[in-house]
């Protein structure tokens, strides 16, 4: 736990805060570290290992909602005296699943069959509070890409960035210059929708006050 608050009071008297429990992002994405960094969070990092299939033809929402609450639980049980935040981010078009891809040469295909078309990122969020207590959601995005050519993709697979994201681009990164529009949340494609997620933190007592977290009245 984070060290006690003492507040002191008009009368005098001292008022004790509730401890902030240790915050973990049980995801090694280096974008989700970003973004939590960039609010001033301090947090562990401690990947998940689950099983990341999908169960038949599970809706791509339902399928990242579900990942995001096997990683956050799986983390929990070893940290129960944490707030674990899981997350997992899916792309999809035509009903497809676009994963990572394997190499180079798959990367550039990823990205052509998105070239100049419309597809769905899925980004999934669950929080676990101390005591087991969990909320989740899903954060569903609209995402236009620029058209393109097969030069371009290449150039693009060759600065390395395409290799560790699915559907083979990071909207922060170089790949910015391949997006045409977003329709929604756009750090639910980097990784983590922070408004849903002090949505789902407040659901469980804590609210963000830019200096960290603190229990709600």
């Amino acid at each position: 736990m984070r060290t006690r608050r003492v507040e002191s009071t008009a009368a005098g008297s001292a008022v004790t805060v509730a401890p902030v429990p240790p915050l973990v992002l049980a995801s090694g994405s280096p974008r989700r570290s970003q973004l939590l960094q960039m609010l001033g969070l301090e947090f562990d990092v401690v990947p998940a290992e689950i099983d990341e299939s999908r169960r038949g033809d599970e809706p791509p929402a339902l399928f990242a909602e579900r990942l995001a609450r096997e990683k956050a639980l799986a983390v929990a049980a070893d940290r129960p005296d944490s707030i674990v935040i899981g997350s997992d981010t899916l792309v999809t078009i035509d009903g497809d699943i676009l994963g990572k891809p394997r190499d180079r040469e798959e990367a550039v295909e990823l990205l052509l069959r998105l070239e100049g078309r419309e597809h769905r990122v899925e980004t999934g969020i669950a929080v676990v509070a101390p005591g087991g207590r969990i909320e989740s959601s899903v954060e569903g995005v609209r995402v236009k890409v620029r058209p393109f050519d097969r030069q371009t993709a290449e150039e693009y697979v060759a600065t390395g960035e395409p290799l560790d994201k699915a559907g083979a681009y990071g909207i922060q990164g170089y790949g910015a210059a391949i997006i045409d529009m977003i329709e929604g949340d756009y750090y639910a494609v980097m990784g983590l929708p922070i408004g849903r997620l002090f949505s789902l933190l407040r659901a469980l007592g804590w609210r963000y006050n830019f200096r960290g977290l603190e229990p709600l009245p």
